[in-house]
C-alpha cells in the first residue's frame, strides 16, 4: 500500500510530468494572529486584518475591519503579501479560502500561503476550493470543529508544471463564463 499523506493510496493516477506535493511545499504558510481587543491601540489603523467571516471563495476586495503599526510590531500578527491565498481553519467557515488583491493581516482562525515561483495562486485556489469538503472532514472535533496549519500543509495536491497549471485555470475560467451566461439567460 502507498501512504501519501492522510491518503490510504494516491488518490488517483497523474500525467508523467505532474507530481505528488504536500502543500507546504509549494509556498510559505502562516496564521493569523488577534491583537488584545483591550488595547484600543491596536486598532482602528490603516492595516487590514481579515477574519474568517470575510472570505469569500473568491478574491478578497474590501475588509471592514483595520489594526494599526503598533499591533502590527508589538504583537504576532503577520502581514500577508498581495497574492496570498487564504483558507479558514475553524468552526463553521472552516475551508472558506479567497486570494488577497492587497496586503493584509489575518486572525488566528486563518492560514495563509504566498505560493512559491512557478506555483500560480489560483490553481491552489481551486485545488483547495475543491478538497473543500476533505477539509471539513478532516476537522472533526466538537461543536468547534478545526483543521490545523500542520493538516493543511501535509495535504498532498497533483501538481503539473506551470504551464499546465495555467491551461487548467483558463479552462476553469471559460466554464464559469458559460455558467454566468447560461445563469443570466434563465
Amino acid at each position: 500500500m502507498v501512504y501519501i499523506g492522510h491518503y490510504p493510496n494516491i488518490p488517483f493516477d497523474i500525467p508523467r510530468n505532474w507530481i505528488w506535493v504536500e502543500l507546504g511545499k509549494i509556498g510559505r504558510w502562516q496564521s493569523g494572529s488577534t491583537p488584545n481587543r483591550l488595547n484600543k491601540a491596536y486598532y482602528g489603523g490603516n492595516i487590514p486584518w481579515l477574519k474568517t467571516g470575510d472570505l469569500n471563495d473568491g478574491y478578497i476586495t474590501h475588509i471592514p475591519e483595520y489594526i494599526t503599526e503598533k499591533a502590527l510590531n508589538e504583537t504576532s500578527v503577520k502581514l500577508n503579501p498581495i497574492g496570498s491565498v487564504l483558507i479558514a481553519m475553524y468552526g463553521a467557515t472552516i475551508g472558506k479560502i479567497g486570494i488577497l488583491t492587497f496586503a493584509a493581516t489575518t486572525n488566528q482562525a486563518c492560514c495563509a500561503c504566498d505560493v512559491f515561483e512557478g506555483i500560480e495562486k489560483e490553481y491552489l485556489f481551486y485545488f483547495l476550493l475543491s478538497h473543500k469538503e476533505e477539509f471539513i472532514k478532516l476537522g472533526g472535533g466538537g461543536a468547534q470543529p478545526n483543521i490545523s496549519k500542520e493538516k493543511i500543509v501535509s495535504t498532498y495536491i497533483p501538481l503539473p508544471p506551470n504551464a499546465e497549471q495555467i491551461r487548467i485555470i483558463k479552462t476553469i475560467h471559460q466554464f464559469f463564463d458559460q455558467l454566468d451566461i447560461i445563469t443570466e439567460s434563465l
